[in-house]
């Protein structure tokens, strides 16, 4: 149970650059209206979150502490002494949810372990989003955030997470820096076998957003699907590879020891 004196810890998702009037109910938009404490990755982009959602609080009084990936752990402590207090507070990463693929876990954790009650918000997530509509296995996945840039250590983990998919069913997901999607793209149809479905979602919730899922071999056809410089999400799934089956040793004919 928290502690009645702390304050709450709210996960307020970021949008992913498209029209946020719809992405946050109500009920939600009306407790991040009254924060005027927010831990982010980016204040900057913070700042425009507030904006965009009309927030009342002059953003210039609102405290905004920076989190992000290089935010060494002894300032942890730091940002949790207001909560401590009794200020409720607001974490926010650039895009999307944090502490999914995003600073804030190591946060949160800090928080369950101090009883600060800590609240998540409903919002856009590329990754969730990718999946519900790629077709793909949804009930079996695996998030593997961004794989390896060298191409042969690349092309090593791509034939692991091929064998698992199809071992397993369940379907593969990772991001990349988005200057590197057509060099992944590039990867991706030459090392994954040719009847893997593949799903590449670009620029989800944007007007350009493009979802499509083929196998490989259609991918291969037409070429890459995406372009350098737009947020993508990768996806795919494996067929099922049947078990060869060891055919059972012949018998012979039994001989009777009288003949």
């Amino acid at each position: 149970m928290s502690s009645e004196r702390h304050g709450r810890l709210y996960l307020v998702p970021n949008g992913l650059g498209g029209d946020l009037s719809s992405a946050i109910p109500q009920g939600n938009l009306d407790t991040i209206h009254r924060l005027t404490y927010w831990i982010a990755e980016n204040p900057k982009s913070a700042r425009d979150f507030l904006k965009r959602i009309g927030s009342p609080v002059p953003i210039q009084t609102m405290k905004i502490e920076k989190l992000d990936k290089n935010t060494p752990p002894s300032a942890m402590a730091d940002l949790l002494i207001p909560i401590l207090s009794g200020t409720d507070a607001g974490i926010i990463s650039e895009a999307g949810c944090p502490a999914v693929a995003d600073p804030g876990a190591e946060l949160t954790r800090r928080a369950h372990n101090l009883c600060i009650q800590v609240i998540p918000f409903v919002g856009p997530s590329s990754i969730m989003m990718a999946l519900m509509a790629s077709g793909l296995e949804g009930q079996r996945f695996h998030f593997h955030g961004y794989l390896p840039v060298d191409d042969e250590l690349l092309a090593q983990r791509l034939l692991l997470l091929e064998q698992d998919s199809a071992e397993q069913q369940c379907t593969q997901i990772f991001i990349e820096t988005p200057y590197r999607n057509q060099r992944l793209v590039k990867r991706l149809l030459s090392n994954l076998s040719p009847d893997t479905l593949l799903c590449i979602a670009c620029d989800l919730t944007l007007p350009s957003e493009a979802i499509s899922t083929k196998p490989v071999r259609e991918w291969q056809q037409k070429g890459p699907q995406v372009d350098d410089g737009h947020p993508a999400v990768f996806l795919f799934l494996a067929r099922k590879r049947e078990r060869a089956i060891a055919p059972s040793p012949r018998r012979g004919r039994k001989i009777s020891p009288n003949r």
